[in-house]
Order: C-alpha cells, then structure tokens, then sequence
C-alpha cells in the first residue's frame, strides 16, 4: 500500500465516523490513487487531477465536476497534513443539473402495471416486483432505498419504515397508509412461502432468494411500460417518475382542498427525504395540472392596492 493510499483510508474513516458511508467516494479515490501511480507521483496536482476526472471521455461534465469534487475534498484534507499537495479548483466543469420531464402516471396505468408485475415469473419475483413497484407508487421512495430495505428496517404492526441507507447518508422514517401495510404484510407472507430459507436479509427478494437487483428491476419495469404501450421512440418512463407522481399528488390534493403549500412544503421534503424544501418546489411546475389550480386560486385571491384592500 503506498503512503497516498493510507492517507485515504484514514480519511474515510475520519469521515465514516461522523455518519458517511462515501462507497462512491472510496472507489473513485482508490482509482485516483492507481492513476497517480502510474503517472510516477504521490502528490495531487491540479492537472493530474482534472485529467483523471476526465477519464470517462463518454461522461456528462457534471459527472466530470463529481469526480473533481471528491479529489478536491481530499486534498483540502490531506494538505493540511501536505503542505505540498495542491487543491485542484472547482467550477472547471459546468455542472449544471438538468431535470428530466417526468413522465405522469394515471392511477389506470399504475394499476396496470402492478397487475403485469403479478403476471410475470416465477411467482416469487413476480409478488416482489408488484410489491416493490406498489410501495414506490404510495410512499414516494427511491428505487435505491426500497430494494436494500432490511426486514427489521419496517415495522408492520405501525406502519412505519425506517429508511437507513437514504441519499446523502440520511435516515428517515415513512409512514404509510393502513392499505399499504396491508399489502405489505400480505407479501411478507407470500414471500415467506415461496422462500422459506432465504439467501439475504432484504425485505424484497429475488426469485433465487437473494436480494433483488435494482438492474433486473429496471429491466421488467422496462418491458412492462413497453407492453403496456407506455414505452415508445418518443416517451420513455422512468422507475423514480413513480416518486414524481406521488409528490405532484400529494401538491394537488393540498391545493384542491384549500392547503397552503408554502406552510406544508417542509413536511412534504421531509417525507421525501430532500435535502431541503427548494428541491421539492421544482414540482410546483411539473404538472400542468397543478399548474392550472395555483392559477385558479391566484385568480381568486382578494386584490390589495397600496392604499388597502379593493
């Protein structure tokens, strides 16, 4: 192990220790490291690290500004204890977000979708996939947090689960519905059945008894959306536009009902699991629906003049 290579474990246990799991961040570090190596130095410098970033000619700029990034956090560490190490820059690439347009699903699609789910096979991926994609429709999860869900991690006796390994390293909990535990529980009996001796802790399994693979779930969800006649050249629906929907329904059910969704947006990114309101606002604008009621209720608002209310 070179002494570059040490520095880094050492800094991703300092960082581990306060909360981070930083999985990414370890392989594109150890990564960094080889590269460095082979270019006969141990010392970061700025150059040597943007052209590592750079290193998937294929890749988006952002993705090029992450990599970057995570060397540029290191090395403010390391060059406290080096001085000789050089703080590659930020802002080389542009790293600008672009949102993709969710696709909206009708409550006849999504029903139709999980009853294709249930129609696939064998039996046991079929109950998982109808399941799984159920539960991202009702509560709004990741993909990414649903299929590494423990059986520990949901208590179905209140409904409630707990997140533990959600986006930027935070847990949270989700309450759900007394429908959804209902069809939870009914799959944990299913699965129980089918699987008596399971091969992973997961909640979710696969049909060989391991933990179901994000991939395989995409791939079915890929085909059911095409046989469905969702998926074409033109249109093409996402598993995380299932978190969309839930987001932009729970918006428009508080804007028909008179809510305010300024006062209620923090419970909603809280539920979500955003990092802070401004990204759960986005939806405002992402379903002409909703559009349609803020306008309705603009149009409805009393008019004030500086010299009081008309």
């Amino acid at each position: 192990m070179t002494a570059l290579a040490g520095q880094v474990e050492d800094y991703l246990r300092l960082r581990r220790a306060l909360g981070y799991r930083l999985e990414r961040e370890e392989r594109w570090l150890t990564d960094f490291c080889s590269y460095l190596q082979v270019a006969g130095t141990t010392t970061i410098g700025s150059r040597l690290a943007i052209e590592w970033a750079k290193l998937p000619a294929g890749a988006s700029p952002a993705h090029w500004a992450q990599r970057l990034g995570v060397v540029h956090r290191f090395a403010i560490w390391l060059h406290t204890l080096d001085p000789a190490t050089e703080i590659p820059p930020t802002g080389v690439f542009p790293a600008r977000r672009h949102r993709a347009t969710p696709y909206l699903f009708t409550d006849d699609q999504i029903r139709d979708l999980l009853a294709r789910a249930r129609a696939l096979h064998p039996p046991l991926r079929a109950a998982s996939l109808h399941t799984l994609l159920g539960l991202l429709a009702v509560s709004g999860m990741r993909i990414g947090e649903a299929v590494t869900l423990r059986r520990d991690d949901l208590d179905l006796d209140t409904g409630l689960i707990t997140i533990r390994l959600a986006k930027h390293d935070r847990e949270r909990l989700v309450p759900l519905h007394p429908t959804a535990t209902a069809a939870l529980r009914r799959y944990a009996a299913e699965r129980d059945r089918l699987c008596p001796r399971p091969r992973a802790e997961t909640f979710f399994l696969s049909s060989t008894g391991g933990r179901l693979d994000r991939s395989d779930v995409g791939r079915a969800f890929r085909r059911i959306t095409t046989e469905a006649g969702i998926r074409d050249e033109t249109t093409h629906p996402r598993i995380h536009d299932l978190r969309h929907g839930f987001a932009l329904q729970t918006l428009i059910r508080w804007t028909r009902a008179g809510l305010s969704v300024d006062a209620n947006i923090a419970v909603l990114s809280t539920y979500l699991g955003h990092v802070a309101p401004s990204d759960t606002y986005w939806y405002l604008s992402a379903a002409p629906e909703l559009m349609e009621l803020a306008a309705q209720r603009l149009a409805t608002r009393p008019r004030h003049t500086a010299g009081g209310a008309q």
